[in-house]
């Protein structure tokens, strides 16, 4: 981030602290907080829902902050109201402004979550109490256990609660933070409300123009308020346009000894032959329209006064289709490593530049050098869940029950590949790509081929289909007795739950041989917006439905028995939880105390092989692995009033957190060209952290305040992918032999098929901490109609045998200046955190680090009348690039920009 941008947002900080001293004595005093227990949770309640029913965006925050002052917990909210005036997409960028919340926008826009500093996997998500079942969209991609946020429309929801410090009533499984998020439902709203919106969505960096989206929601109560029923649907459609710069990884000099200008070079000292050189420079481009359909049915039922019945169910359709290519001249290919010609080395020993001959220069070995990736994928995940609870209430007591079901199903995850190679010299450079000799013969598809010109054909490619499910069962029951002293409610239940998640995998080819002016080009490649050279900025593309037709009709069908054993797994997770949990209140003092108990079974079902892998698999290969873990989680939370407007709260737990489900099972993901991988741990344990914070909250005026928190996080058994040598069957022996003949030559491999890959694998690594704290702010400048909000995270996270922990940003800020009056009401939101750890480029590479990222966006809006308003909002305005290394900056992996995006919508509300 530039010294420029830092200065503004200071500027920004300090004219709006300025202004609260001129406006501050016109705000009216903080109305009076409740006392009991009781009257705690009653005004929590008619908080939350109140929050749904008011407009603008003062009545929202003073709503939050109602839940959050009364929680007994350490609590953050956000209503409906205020998620609908953030420039967003989902709900994940309305959680920006909670402190300690950060989110990765590696397609453009935020996805997962990070609180206080803890990896996105580690923190668990409910809707309506119970799990939304997920399955990935991406090719090669892997299940997780951190919740997918583009998933949800924002529409749907009608609040949302962060725990950051837990309760023994809430379910395990969060380090950080639990996010439950909570539909609209029909006893809060008027009856028959109509509501909902019209709006298109257009991306500057893509070709397709604009992308409509819509929503319509119907509620409707009986005059007697028991009975009540709400139904929506929503449509969302956009461009994803990512285009960048991407390395596989890094060698040193003396792999490229074949040379005899490299050779020289370390003979006569003008070249280390321990610098670090690129395998390639890729210029990539991926491209998808994303489409989310989306609906809801809910019921609520009141038979009698102290009786509670909620019903409702969710419908998602998401398609993913995309288009992935690259273009990476291969530096580090076997055979090309003779051909280097000039090696310039820069700072930290990185070679940032070179020259590799081809074909078109005298007296050069022809062979294939330049790759053309082009993967087009088909992926459409559908998603569907069901919930049920009642709670009765008697004289001093409750109980509740609660049961559902979600499933997600993506049941043909494709992917139709072709690698084209051209022979033809080239220069590269680290930050502009590559440029060929001759740039007229590198854009005549005739020079391109695979596999239809002896050495110098490139890999035919094939077809790839992987079938992801996962199902999630749940059933609760809850008991509550109150008691009239300073302990007084009892809250005593238990929770079952299963998880299933299973994954085929199957690869058939090769495809046959053609060249690219036999199949079929579309144009070429427009990557300018990175300063990339000419020849990559601007390539010769094939014809996508073409190149989809040949695979499908060329494809030998012969499938990889390799890929269906390795990547072939199921895994069976049932939780058995008890908890008991007092609240307490008296004169000052509020809170909880309570202890859970958890019992979880996991059964891992995978293939464990010897030899050469074959189909059908051998009898008794398909192996369980079986791991039972039971914990005792304790928790207490104590908030004490110091004074009429000043809270102080601390908090103390032992929680738990498990890994992602593929790490738990015997799977293998192989790359046989870069000969990397992948691949799970069946004896891994749980992550477990003893938490604590301690946190002042000043409520000084109405929707404003200002907190400060600390918190510390002793994580034990902590999970690290970590990189091994292992000996496996290369199946490129019979859908590549050219490429496995070269790795072959160079050593890397025996005649008997087998290679040594790099394989990343999870270990539980030992202990680490967390510790940090947050300053956040809000205040509404009197009747101005100015106000803002902002926040500061700083969390440090180590390991304690030495270095950062996955997606950790030290420091993290937002800032949120808004006005609303009258009929015209903006927001501005920036966001910017540090770097942070996070995955590696491809399977078995080392993890990479993410440069700082900022993202601004703005919201205008002007309300037509009580039942039209118009919105016009903007996401990264500033085309943020998203930047990855390894170890030092001058050792790049990747850099992308995703284009500014622009949602124009009319909403109704009759």
């Amino acid at each position: 981030m530039s010294h420029r941008r830092n200065l503004l947002t200071a500027s920004i900080i300090a004219g709006l602290c300025c202004f609260t001293g001129t406006v501050a004595a016109q705000d009216t005093a903080a109305p009076a907080k409740p006392q009991t227990a009781q009257e705690k949770a009653d005004a929590a309640k008619a908080a939350q829902l109140e929050g749904i029913t008011v407009t603008g965006i003062r009545a929202s925050l003073e709503k939050s902050l109602d839940t959050k002052r009364n929680a007994d917990a350490v609590v953050e909210a956000v209503t409906a109201e205020d998620i609908g005036k953030f420039p967003n997409t989902n709900v994940a960028e309305a959680m920006t402004q909670i402190p300690g919340v950060v989110i990765d926008r590696q397609f453009g826009q935020g996805d997962r979550v990070s609180i206080d500093g803890t990896d996105p996997s580690l923190n668990l998500t409910f809707l309506n109490g119970q799990p939304i079942s997920q399955t990935p969209w991406q090719y090669g991609a892997q299940p997780n256990r951190g919740f997918d946020f583009t998933m949800l429309a924002p529409e749907i929801i009608g609040r949302l609660e962060v725990y950051k410090s837990p309760e023994a009533r809430l379910p395990e499984g969060s380090l950080g933070g639990t996010v439950l998020l909570h539909t609209l439902q029909p006893l809060d709203l008027p009856a028959n409300t109509i509501r909902g919106s019209f709006g298109l969505n257009y991306n500057d960096q893509a070709s397709a123009g604009a992308r409509p989206s819509g929503s319509v929601l119907y509620s409707w109560k009986n005059v007697s308020n028991t009975f009540g029923l709400i139904a929506s649907l929503q449509h969302y459609e956009e461009k994803i346009d990512r285009q960048g710069i991407e390395i596989f990884g890094y060698n040193p000099v003396s792999d490229y000894i074949k040379s005899p200008y490299v050779a020289a070079g370390i003979a006569n000292g003008t070249l280390d032959p321990n610098a670090k050189v690129p395998d390639e420079v890729n210029a990539a481009w991926f491209q998808q329209k994303r489409k989310r359909d989306t609906a809801t049915l809910g019921f609520q039922i009141h038979p009698t006064d102290n009786w509670d019945i909620d019903l409702n169910s969710l419908f998602i359709r998401e398609n993913f289709d995309n288009w992935n290519q690259s273009l990476y001249p291969f530096t580090h290919q076997p055979d090309a490593r003779g051909n280097i010609t000039s090696f310039n080395t820069g700072p930290d020993g990185v070679v940032t530049s070179g020259h590799v001959c081809g074909n078109d220069n005298p007296g050069c070995p022809a062979i294939a050098q330049g790759t053309f990736d082009s993967n087009i994928r088909k992926s459409v995940v559908r998603t569907s869940a069901f919930d049920f609870k009642s709670t009765y209430r008697g004289e001093g007591w409750s109980l509740g029950g609660a049961a559902g079901y979600s499933k997600a199903i993506n049941d043909r995850i494709s992917q139709a590949v072709i690698e084209p190679n051209y022979a033809g010299g080239y220069s590269w450079d680290i930050r502009h790509g590559f440029e060929f000799d001759n740039p007229a013969a590198a854009r005549d598809p005739a020079n391109w081929h695979i596999g239809d010109a002896p050495g110098l054909g490139g890999w035919p490619g094939n077809y790839g289909e992987y079938n992801a499910h996962s199902r999630d069962t749940y059933g609760q029951l809850d008991f509550s007795k109150d008691f009239d002293s300073f302990f007084n409610q009892l809250q005593v239940g238990y929770r079952w739950n299963r998880h299933e998640e299973a994954m085929n995998a199957h690869v058939y080819g090769p495809n046959g041989a053609i060249s690219l002016s036999d199949l079929g080009t579309g144009g070429y490649t427009d990557l300018g917006g990175l300063g990339l050279w000419d020849s990559a900025a601007s390539h010769i593309m094939p014809d996508r439905d073409a190149q989809y037709a040949w695979v499908r009709s060329t494809n030998g069908g012969n499938e990889d028995p390799g890929t269906f054993l390795n990547g072939t797994y199921k895994i069976i997770e049932k939780t058995n939880a008890a908890y008991a949990q007092f609240n307490f209140a008296g004169g000052d003092w509020h809170g909880n105390v309570g202890v859970r108990y958890v019992d979880t079974k996991t059964d891992g079902y995978g293939y464990n092989y010897l030899g050469k892998p074959v189909l059908p698999p051998p009898s008794g290969t398909y192996v369980k692995s079986a791991q039972t873990t039971r914990n005792w989680l304790p928790s207490l939370n104590v908030a004490y009033d110091l004074a009429e407007d000043v809270l102080l709260r601390f908090a103390a737990a032992k929680v738990m957190a498990r890994a992602p489900y593929n790490m738990q099972v015997n799977n293998l993901f192989l790359n046989d060209t870069q000969l990397t991988g992948a691949g799970g741990n069946s004896g891994i344990k749980p992550y477990k952290s003893k938490n604590f914070s301690l946190s002042g909250e000043w409520y000084f005026a109405p929707q404003s305040y200002l907190a400060l928190t600390g918190f510390y996080k002793k994580v034990d058994d902590y999970v690290f992918m970590d990189v091994v040598k292992e000996q496996h069957f290369n199946s490129a022996t019979s859908t590549d032999p050219a490429t496995f003949a070269a790795q072959l030559a160079a050593g890397l491999c025996t005649a008997d098929g087998y290679c040594t890959y790099d394989i990343s694998r999870p270990e539980n690594v030992g202990s680490g901490k967390i510790k940090g704290g947050s300053l956040s702010y809000q205040q509404s400048f009197g009747e101005t109609g100015f106000g803002v909000t902002a926040n500061y995270t700083y969390a440090k996270g180590t390991l304690d045998a030495g270095g950062a922990l996955p997606y950790n940003s030290k420091n993290a800020y937002s800032v949120s200046p808004f006005y609303e009056k009258g009929p015209f009401s903006f927001r501005i939101n920036y966001n910017w955190r540090s770097k942070y750890l996070a995955g590696g480029y491809v399977a078995g590479a080392p993890p990479a680090t993410t440069e700082d990222y900022a993202d601004l966006g703005a919201t205008l809006g002007w309300k037509l009348n009580e039942q039209v308003s118009f919105t016009l909002a903007g996401m990264n305005l500033t085309n943020e690039e998203y930047k990855q290394y390894i170890g030092v900056k001058s050792m790049p992996v990747a850099r992308y920009t995703t284009g500014r995006r622009y949602m124009a919508s009319v909403h109704f509300d009759l």
